[in-house]
């Protein structure tokens, strides 16, 4: 019986080496492989190690074996390449809802799922550092809470945040809970949201989830079923700009030619091009229109013109009236 277990301890010593030393760079030989289990109390010889190889080739590993120096075996491939594993640590440094605490513990979970060479190559940590990262430790189990939520098909009630000039978050409304019915979450400007319906309002709003505390599971089921029916998310996003709420207005815009880069990356490849001269060009999409909306089209500068809605056109005219007013 010692001995059978002995094996079994062998065979996982064996597929942890594996695990985490081994890539294509670096191999391990059937020496170090011996060495390694004397180490950890465990004799064995160099059949066995064929042997354990063999079963864990077996039981689904990718391992193989080169001649060339240096010799040994490695782990040829893995759940997650190093390319993935890559563009999982970036999106993990530059998540703002994720604080430099929990940035740096799942940084370091993605690490063990490389081998310690290629792990090295995702240790870019000085990055996080100079990076806007909420101070909300909570935001984590937040998370999983609205998941839970939503899921159970229930409302919830919550405290909302906001921040005053002191770098202080205070409670909205006086502190008193915010009761909502979540049905997504969704992630925007590298800012977690939640999007709920509002019995109260009768429409559907969002929350950053860094500035929601106290979060509590109801008795009540969720309402809001029919608004969420036939929700779009992705154009939703596309239409919020910034994730500031306003009336929702179908506006033609006319932009200069350079322009379509940017025009593309903000409503997408399905947005219909009008060409209207040789260096212009013409859309019509639905926008939030809000002061975000605006501070948008400004940025763009003399390349763009709101078209219609006339009320629209005017409203930038007066936003921007007011932005001059305040130098004057």
């Amino acid at each position: 019986m010692a001995k059978t277990v002995t094996n079994k301890l062998r065979t996982l010593y064996i597929m942890d080496a594996l695990l985490e030393k081994s890539d294509e760079n670096n191999r391990l030989s059937t020496k170090a492989l011996l060495e390694m289990l004397e180490a950890n109390g465990i004799t064995a010889d160099r059949k066995s190690i064929y042997d354990d190889i063999e079963t864990l080739q077996t039981w689904g590993m990718d391992i193989l074996y080169t001649k060339e120096k240096p010799a040994g075996y490695y782990l040829a491939s893995r759940k997650f390449e190093l390319p993935e594993l890559k563009l999982l640590v970036d999106a993990v440094q530059s998540s703002k809802f994720i604080t430099v605490k929990k940035s740096r513990e799942l940084i370091k979970k993605l690490e063990s799922l490389a081998s310690a060479g290629e792990a090295k190559k995702l240790q870019r940590e000085v990055y996080i550092a100079d990076r806007i990262k909420t101070g909300n430790e909570s935001i984590y189990y937040n998370v999983d809470k609205l998941h839970d939520a939503i899921q159970a098909n229930k409302k919830i009630s919550f405290i909302y945040y906001k921040w005053n000039t002191d770098k202080e978050l205070v409670a909205r409304n006086n502190g008193k809970p915010i009761s909502v019915s979540p049905w997504s979450l969704t992630w925007d400007d590298e800012n977690y949201y939640m999007l709920g319906f509002d019995a109260s309002s009768g429409i559907v709003k969002h929350y950053r989830v860094d500035k929601m505390q106290n979060i509590t599971l109801l008795d009540e089921s969720r309402d809001g079923e029919e608004a969420f029916k036939d929700f779009d998310l992705a154009k939703f996003a596309k239409n919020t700009f910034g994730m500031y709420g306003g009336d929702l207005e179908a506006v033609t815009m006319e932009f200069d030619n350079s322009l379509i880069g940017v025009v593309l990356d903000r409503f997408g490849t399905d947005v219909i091009i009008q060409k209207t001269s040789e260096d212009k060009f013409r859309i019509r999409h639905e926008a939030a229109v809000s002061g975000q909306f605006y501070g948008w089209i400004a940025g763009l500068g003399t390349g763009v013109k709101i078209i219609s809605p006339q009320h629209v056109a005017d409203g930038f005219k007066t936003y921007l009236t007011d932005v001059i007013a305040g130098y004057e």
